[in-house]
């Protein structure tokens, strides 16, 4: 009977919760069931042959629910599916885990759920449009969502102090988010010449952060590592092309941010390292790495209808200790896969509606490995005349319960 009246009751609460901005929809002996979710209309302006040009337009429903067991034993699970309805018009399940919560003793999930390293990565990425290049990057090891993952987390320190929290986490031969690392293991050349990126499976990973309130000062320090397991080896295909050895890939990042007095300040830094790293012609170079550092400011204004939050970020992600592979020392403007600057704000009419404004101002030049990943590929898989170093105007509204 509870499971009829429970079908009945989710569907009409769900079109309650869109005209009353309603989220929970079942509070009842302990069990809990709340529904949220997000439309956003946007649209990215830019030069026509550049990635990510045109209609951003996505929407976004989620489910989190928990379940009392014992006094001191929490059964939980979340749920997210996002539907691209713009230019890009695939769907995602974006977080599909569950698990049980010990109170103190922390808590274990498995599932599709956020990556160890994006508790930091979460720092900087609070753009009204753009951001996110640490996390959604094909370099860095668990520093976005991925799939099969087992994860433990504690927030208080084992009930010591609520200053402090950690996580470990283990990927059991997941997507590795979009890392680009695995078994097989080839750096890819255009018909120019030209790096164009690397290609490979993904294997296990793991990893752990830790993260520290500073006490009432409204400052907040974190740390993570995360590294794929597994050990590659060079191999000829059927071509004749050689392909890498990667041991592994790691990668380590820290930040820091202060949120106080309507005033978010943060900073993150990353690096990943390829250990032993083999090129397409045998011969062995340094271990390359990947180095990015991301710097936000923003200042929150009340209004008389709603508040006001302008943004400025800094953004730069570049190639590092990469021999002659990429380009030679005197061009060292064409390791960076990122660079702009970002000058935007946010428009919170009411805590479910927003207007977001954003302007990118690319800093990359036309030689850059992240120009030609920036620019969109023509029907044959070729790069058009003209690199991805064209400013960016995004704009958007945002209803969200």
């Amino acid at each position: 009977m509870k499971r009829n009246l429970l079908a009945i009751a989710i569907p009409a609460l769900l079109v309650a919760a869109g005209a009353n901005a309603s989220i929970e929809v079942w509070n009842k002996d302990g069990n809990k069931v709340d529904f949220y979710g997000r439309v956003k209309a946007a649209n990215n302006i830019t030069d026509r042959n550049q990635d990510g040009e045109g209609d951003d337009t996505s929407a976004r429903l989620g489910m989190s629910g928990q379940t009392q067991i014992t006094d001191s034993v929490t059964g939980y699970g979340r749920w997210e599916y996002q539907a691209n309805a713009g230019k890009n018009s695939s769907n995602e399940v974006r977080y599909a885990f569950a698990g049980l919560n010990f109170g103190d003793f922390g808590s274990f999930d498995y599932g599709r759920n956020d990556g160890v390293l994006k508790a930091i990565t979460a720092y900087t990425d609070v753009l009204p449009q753009f951001g996110g290049d640490a996390a959604n990057n094909a370099w860095n090891v668990l520093s976005s969502r991925t799939k099969a993952v087992a994860t433990y987390r504690n927030n208080n320190f084992f009930g010591l102090t609520d200053d402090v929290s950690f996580a470990l986490q283990y990927a059991d031969n997941g997507d590795n988010s979009a890392t680009n690392d695995g078994k097989r293991f080839k750096a890819n050349y255009d018909e120019d010449g030209d790096f164009s990126g690397y290609s490979g499976d993904s294997r296990e990973a793991f990893g752990a952060n830790v993260q520290w309130r500073i006490f009432d000062t409204g400052l907040t320090a974190g740390a993570g590592y995360a590294q794929t397991s597994g050990k590659g080896k060079a191999y000829r295909d059927e071509d004749g092309d050689i392909y890498g050895g990667t041991k592994n890939v790691k990668t380590w990042g820290a930040g820091i941010k202060y949120d106080n007095y309507n005033l978010y300040l943060a900073a993150t830094y990353f690096q990943s390292k390829f250990n032993n790293y083999r090129e397409y012609d045998e011969d062995h170079h340094h271990n390359p790495k990947i180095k990015g550092i991301e710097l936000v400011a923003q200042y929150g204004i009340d209004l008389e209808v709603g508040r006001l939050t302008p943004s400025l970020a800094y953004v730069q992600h570049k190639n590092s200790n990469t021999g002659d592979i990429y380009y030679d020392d005197t061009h060292r403007q064409g390791r960076d896969l990122a660079k702009y600057v970002s000058l935007g704000a946010t428009y919170d009419l009411n805590k479910n509606f927003s207007a977001i404004v954003e302007y990118k101002f690319n800093l990359l030049d036309k030689r850059d490995i992240g120009a030609e990943n920036n620019t969109a590929r023509d029907s044959n898989g070729r790069y058009p005349y003209k690199p991805g170093t064209k400013d960016v105007l995004g704009v958007g509204l945002i209803y969200q319960f």
